[in-house]
């Protein structure tokens, strides 16, 4: 079941209006945090689209679909869409959610723009339906494992739970670490207890454990018993899904959710569009904009060009795919067929490694970059 559209955007819904479906987590189990800044994203910029004269006069509209981190309610949400008339869908934060989305668009000629999901495999066959702003898992990891390596740790323990997604970035890093004398040792998390996490921490000798669970549980036990048992004091914890990057880690961790490095997809330095768009985001948010939030903006400014260039026609928005060239918040988006990617890709967004500070932990510390 889908949950009923609601058209956002500050238009009223109207049959002249060019329609956009909006997928994103806003109920549990989903990440409602990362659904609420991915929406923040969406809106501000359809909310610009629209003062600027919307598409060719025409506003644009956002209907919004509640993926509640459930792969078949964004199935059934994009068939919703289709029926509703949209011209192309965007969104989603959960990788294997996207994935569900993604199929079902291709399935039905139904363009999608997907902001954050990074499986590599977000469809199983090369597709002219759908594009990508976020960067591959494949990508993203790699540089992570890049910064372990370059950290000093080469004994790597993941907890990890069963999903697509999981499995999938452990065996990214097993395959890049190992060539280069790396280890990765797998830590049942539904069979472990936090303690008995520790345990097995200590008796691999691992420098570095990495967190491939669920949030907020069983993420939080298992870092608050890690930092409060003293055979682990020089281990690292790390959390390449971003987890640390919302404001809700800090508030459930408190002083345990510093120095725990991540990944986010930011430039060093934001243009000065991005600047604009941050200001905006920080009103709207009433706090710091994440990276996700960036991405809702700037998956409405491409599908606004598209719209303005090409028109509403669903397949006439898929033929432009590799025709985008849209100055970002983050940088000059281009879509391109990558090697191992089915889908039409940004290659790639800025990528950093990045920790809360322990001195400042609103603060966030670059700590590698690609």
């Amino acid at each position: 079941m889908s949950t009923p559209p609601s058209p956002r955007g500050g238009e009223r819904s109207d049959a002249a209006a060019v329609r956009i479906g909006a997928l994103v987590p806003l109920a549990r189990p989903g990440w409602v945090e990362a659904g609420r800044h991915l929406l923040a994203g969406l809106e501000l910029a359809v909310g610009e689209v629209n003062g600027a004269g919307g598409i060719g006069g025409r506003p644009l509209e956002l209907v919004v679909q509640d993926t509640a981190a459930d792969p078949q309610k964004a199935t059934a949400a994009v068939d919703e869409l289709a029926r509703l008339g949209v011209a192309a869908v965007a969104g989603e934060y959960h990788s294997v959610v996207a994935r569900a989305a993604a199929a079902r668009a291709d399935a039905l000629g139904l363009p999608f723009l997907c902001s954050s999901g990074v499986l590599d495999a977000l469809t199983d066959e090369p597709t002219q339906w759908v594009a990508r702003l976020a960067p591959a898992q494949s990508h993203g990891w790699r540089i992570y494992a890049d910064f372990l390596l370059a950290a000093g740790h080469s004994r790597i323990a993941v907890a990890t739970e069963p999903s697509v997604y999981w499995a999938s970035g452990t065996r990214i890093l097993r395959d890049h670490l190992s060539p280069r004398g790396g280890a990765v040792i797998e830590l049942d998390a539904r069979g472990l207890d936090p303690t008995a996490v520790c345990d097995e921490l200590v008796d691999n000798r691992v420098t570095a454990l990495l967190l491939l669970v669920g949030f907020p549980e069983p993420a939080v036990s298992i870092v608050k018993s890690v930092r409060h048992d003293p055979r682990l004091a020089d281990i690292l914890i790390g959390a390449p899904a971003g987890q640390p990057e919302f404001a809700e880690w800090s508030a459930l961790l408190g002083e345990d959710s510093v120095a725990i490095p991540f990944l986010r997809y930011l430039p060093e330095r934001l243009s000065p569009l991005g600047v604009r768009v941050e200001t905006a985001l920080r009103e709207r948010l009433a706090e710091a904009p994440s990276f996700v939030a960036f991405e809702g903006y700037d998956t409405v400014r491409v599908l606004a060009d598209i719209l303005r260039s090409h028109g509403s026609d669903r397949a006439r928005v898929a033929e432009a795919w590799p025709h985008v060239a849209v100055e970002g918040t983050r940088g000059q988006i281009q879509f391109s067929r990558t090697p191992g990617i089915s889908v039409w890709q940004w290659a790639w967004a800025p990528t950093q490694v990045v920790d809360r500070d322990p001195a400042e932990p609103d603060r966030f510390r670059v700590l590698h970059a690609d």
